[in-house]
């Protein structure tokens, strides 16, 4: 039951859906499983062997403070940034193809139409 300061919500607005396809196609898929092994290798793979990596040297200090005290958060950062940036970049490449699409559908005879807008912008 509603209380009656409440404002009625439309009904569509219940009626979530899944998330949309674009964001499971191949490339979101690969990316994500990617940067997940990085930060997988990073997190638990480095860390335990950092005691065995202290024969490398960098700066004057061994590898395992460099992963402790700033490659770790370093490789992170680096994460965030580059899942951003091919983002982006999958954006910019799904408008250029759907205005694409638009356009061969545009060109196309009137009973070609339904033929064209049948195709999904991404695969």
């Amino acid at each position: 039951m509603q209380s009656p300061w409440q404002r009625p919500r439309p009904h569509e607005a219940e009626m979530a859906g899944p998330f949309p396809p674009d964001l499971h196609d191949q490339r979101h898929l690969r990316l994500k499983a990617g940067l997940l092994l990085v930060w997988a290798l990073v997190s638990f793979v480095a860390t335990y062997f950092a005691r065995d990596l202290q024969f490398l040297v960098m700066g004057g200090w061994p590898l395992g403070y460099w992963i402790a005290a700033q490659g770790a958060v370093l490789v992170f950062i680096a994460i965030v940034v580059i899942y951003g940036w091919a983002m982006n970049r999958f954006e910019r490449q799904d408008a250029q193809d759907a205005k694409r699409l638009s356009a061969s559908a545009q060109a196309l005879p009137a009973d070609d139409h339904r033929r064209a807008e049948a195709v999904p912008p991404h695969g």
